[in-house]
Parts: structure tokens; sequence; C-alpha cells
């Protein structure tokens, strides 16, 4: 239901030049669904970073046209620079960000590849989870010999690019090469710590790096360094995986500060480096203050250390995503050095530019004048929607006053599994709100279409059909999640806080009232659509929602009232 979101994060072959680097990422702007984020040029290492954030298709699309441009205007057989490189476009990594796996990812790279290699005729080598063969996931050994050794490496059959051409032709002599890979999501994150002393803070940042710290004799830092038969310093892992780090001090801050590189935040999360930090800070005499998150940060992963301390706290999750966020904030201390905007930094509300015009954004006045006025939508189904909304919040609050409950406290896990459970039910509600409003719109717009020729009026029909299945498909969801949702008005009247049972009961009632507005919804879209195998399927469905919705309230309404008197 929630949209799908990658990251991408090409790099450039030019730093100085920033007319050449406006021209490249200009064309990512002409993408809808695409929002850039960063543009980081580098003069020495006559590199820039490029960060994007889109829905997938959009983002890939945003992707080609800028390496088509970088193509166009970057002459490799010219290029000099710090940073390793072997193309105008050096590497193109796509990542997870939001509702999608890295199997889905994987197959966009290769689609984004695929179209590179043909349509620009530049070699592509897939590379990390992208990778067609193993050799190949690490980005060093595809970029081996850079550009200056690019023409031998087409030669070479063990290095035939995946895609495009295995030539070093005039147009790839300009162009070089292009690695694409999915990765996963890396964060930049510091740790600011009570003490001036980088040699203390790279003492706790080899505590916890994956990579750890090279063995000594005794067990010092000045001891004499252990090496294997061959010679080389015998190594001692760190406590956390997909972690590297250093310490070092910020002269602008006046501290010392543990610098983190959480290479994939599904195996080692922000919040763990943070808590390790703590604890190694605290056995060596120091103490952490804060920290600080350099770029941006996946709603998951904020939403993840929030839950995190609240359970520290025994507190319930089943919360507003804003107050997990500000528990969040103030438990890593990521507000210290700085205000800390999640607008600015969550990746998923970078991307939120038409909030504003949400039904669910609205006040409540607002709301009902909207629905009030002579415009057709918000109508019946929206507010169905609502209802249920409603019908589930008072649910959920219940759960939440009860998992707070005075007395109640070892239970308290329990009823936050409740609350949470009516949390994702009310995301999902809220959402269908605006989507009931879009489906019928959706309707209108199928309506306007020209219908003058033979074509135009069989395009038309089928955009009104279209439109028609998935106006009644919205509502029939709505039904589903209003009787569903269900499920926790009635644990919370049988086992909740007793003085809100009549909470409980009052949310039985408003999703009811959901569920049969929205078989309304779905019986008059209905009677508009020419599938009439799908109507009576959809209908059947429906009767039997409304007969166990209208069982399910009786069953919590007696509970209710039973409590009651």
């Amino acid at each position: 239901m929630h949209k799908q979101l990658i990251e991408c994060v090409p790099n450039f072959s030019e730093g100085n030049d920033m007319n050449v680097i406006k021209q490249i990422t200009d064309q990512i702007e002409t993408v809808d669904g695409v929002r850039l984020i960063d543009v980081d040029p580098g003069k020495a290492t006559n590199r820039t970073v490029v960060t994007f954030v889109g829905t997938p298709e959009e983002a890939i699309n945003a992707a080609f046209l800028a390496i088509k441009k970088a193509a166009e205007l970057i002459d490799m057989s010219k290029h000099k620079g710090a940073h390793p490189r072997f193309g105008a476009t050096d590497v193109c990594p796509l990542v997870p960000v939001s509702n999608i796996t890295m199997e889905e990812t994987v197959k966009y790279a290769h689609k984004l590849a695929e179209r590179v290699g043909k349509e620009l005729g530049i070699p592509v080598y897939c590379y990390e989870f992208a990778a067609q063969e193993e050799k190949r996931k690490n980005l060093a050994n595809c970029r081996s010999g850079e550009y200056e050794g690019l023409g031998e490496k087409l030669s070479n059959p063990d290095w035939k690019p995946d895609f495009g051409p295995a030539l070093f032709n005039e147009s790839v002599i300009k162009s070089g090469a292009t690695a694409i890979s999915a990765r996963n999501f890396l964060i930049a994150y510091n740790i600011n710590l009570n003490t001036t002393s980088t040699r203390r803070a790279n003492a706790i940042a080899f505590d916890i790096r994956e990579k750890g710290r090279v063995k000594r004799e005794g067990g010092t830092l000045t001891g004499k360094i252990i090496k294997d038969e061959n010679g080389n310093p015998v190594t001692e892992p760190g406590m956390l995986k997909c972690v590297k780090g250093i310490g070092w001090y910020i002269e602008e801050y006046g501290i010392a500060q543990l610098s983190f590189n959480l290479t994939d935040i599904t195996v080692t999360s922000a919040y763990q480096v943070f808590e390790a930090a703590c604890q190694r800070a605290e056995a060596r005499g120091l103490r952490v203050t804060g920290s600080e998150l350099v770029g941006v940060i996946p709603l998951k992963a904020m939403l993840d250390a929030g839950k995190y301390f609240l359970k520290k706290q025994k507190r319930s999750t089943g919360i507003a995503d804003d107050e997990i966020i500000k528990i969040a904030v103030k438990s890593l201390g990521l507000d210290e050095l700085g205000p800390f905007d999640p607008k600015k930094k969550i990746i998923e509300y970078i991307l939120e530019d038409d909030s504003a015009n949400k039904l669910v954004n609205m006040n409540l006045t607002a709301f009902a004048n909207e629905t009030a006025s002579e415009s057709p939508a918000p109508g019946g189904g929206s507010i169905s929607a609502y209802m249920g909304a409603l019908g589930v919040a008072l649910g959920t609050m219940v759960a939440n006053l009860s998992s707070h409950k005075r007395g109640w406290d070892e239970r308290w896990e329990e009823f936050s599994d409740w609350a949470d459970k009516g949390k994702s039910y009310l995301d999902q509600l809220n959402h269908m709100v605006d989507e009931d409003t879009i489906a019928f719109n959706k309707i209108m717009d199928a309506f306007g279409l020209p219908k003058k020729t033979g074509e135009e009026k069989a395009i038309r029909n089928q955009a009104i059909q279209n439109a028609t299945k998935y106006a009644i498909e919205v509502p029939l969801k709505v039904m589903k999640l209003c009787y569903e949702s269900m499920e926790v008005m009635k644990a919370m009247a049988e086992i909740g806080n007793p003085n809100s049972v009549s909470d409980a009961g009052v949310g039985a009632l408003a999703a009811r009232s959901g569920v049969l507005g929205a078989f309304l919804n779905v019986k008059i879209n209905a009677g508009d659509f020419e599938d009439k195998g799908f109507v009576e399927k959809v209908l059947a469905e429906g009767r039997n929602i409304e007969n166990n919705t209208i069982a399910l309230e009786k069953e919590i309404l007696a509970i209710v009232e039973s409590k009651i008197s």
C-alpha cells in the first residue's frame, strides 16, 4: 500500500566544473517521483557523489538520463583525479530504502545496466548484490586497472562486461565503463564523547568496529605487534559486524567523536552502535554525550531505534510515529550539536511534498468542512475509512492505557503488542481515507477523456472500467481492515483497562459503521462495472464481511455492557 522507494548514489568523474555537474543533476530533477537529496563535489578527487531517492522505475529512469548526460559531457581520456575510477559515471549503486527487498532492487539494477549497455553503448559491470559471478561482487575487482587499463580489460574474455560492448571503441574511450550495483543502505554516524583525546576515541572505535584492532603482546596498546606465519599482523575482531570506524577530534565542536560507517543496517543498526559506544566509553572512564547523523536515514531505522528505547523503559511501542521518533532523537542525543529535523533527515519524510494536500493532514474542522462542500469528494468512502480509523484508534488507546496502568507493570508487553497491532490498522485506514478520494478522481478523469473517434471511445471505456474496478477494490479493502481491526476492540473489552471499556465499545461501533458504509460504496460502484463475474464475487465477499462484522459487534457490545452494568 505504501510506496516502494530506492536510493541511487551515482558517482560522476567531475568535481570541479559545476556547470557540468548541474547539467547532469538537472536531468535527474526532470523525472517526477524522484527527489534530489545531495550533491557533493570533490576537487582533489575530481568526482561528485550525487544522492537521490524515488520510486523504482522513476529512479532508474533518472539514473539512465544522468548517465547519458555524463557520457556526453565528460571525456575520460582527459580525466585526472585522486579517486579510483574507470568511467564518466564511475559507479551507480541502487539501495533499497522502503517496502522493497534486495532481490527486487537487484532486478532494477540489472534493468538499468541492460539499458545503459544497449542504448548508450557503455560497458557495464554489475557488482555487490547485482553481481552475476563471485569475483565481480567486489567493486575493486571490477574497477582494477582503472580507466587506463580498460582497453586491456575489455579484451580479456574473463572480464567481458555484463552488458554493453566489449570494445574500447571511440565512444567507450570517451565514456569509459560504469559499475552498477544493488547494495545495502549505508549510514554515516558519529558519536560524541566527553573528551578531547583522539587516542581514547580510537580505542573505543577499535573495540566496536568489525575490523577490530591489531593484536599486541600482553594485550596492551604499546605491546609488540603479533604476526602470523606469513609475517602479517594478526587482528582481533571488534564487537559489531558491518561497522567501520575511527576516532577523531572535531575542532568545530571542541570534542572527540567516534566516526562510524554502518554498511548494512539490517545487520547492525544505529542504536546498537550507540549502545556499544556507551558501554565501551564507560569501561574506559568516558561518557557518550550524544550523536550526529551525517546525511539521511530510512524511517524504519529511526522507528526501530525509538521502539528499542521504549522497550527498555517498558513502555508501549504502539504510539504515533512522531512520538517514537522523538524518543529516538532524545535517546541517541541526535540534537546535541544542532537541531534534528525529521523532515530533512528521514528519507520518506523528505519525499512527502504533497502531504499538505492530504485529507488526513487536515484539522478536524477543515476535513468536516471539505466533506460538507459542494465537491463530491471526499465522500462516503473516505468517511467510512476515517470512521474505521477512529474506531481502531480508540481500541489502540485502551491498549496503551492498559500498558501504562499502575499495578499492571508486568503486563506492559502484552498490551504493547495489542497497541502495535491497532497502530498498524490505524495507519492503513488513514491511508485509505485519501485512497478512496483518489479512486473517485480516477473515475472522473476517465470520463473526461476524448470520445470523438472509435479508438478514443474504446480507450475511454477501458479507462472507465479500470478506474471503476479500482473504486470497487478500495472500499472492499476498507471493509476488510475495519472488520479485522475489531479484534483489538474485542481484546480490550475483555482484558483491557476496565475504566476504558466503553471506549472499546465505541471503537467497535465506529468500525462496524466503517464496514457498512464502505459496502455501500462497493455496491454503488459495482453497478457500472461490466465484468459481472467479478461483481458477483465481490458482492458475496462483501456480504460475508458485513454479516461477520454485525455478529462481532454484538459480541463486543455484550462484553462492554456486562462490565458497565
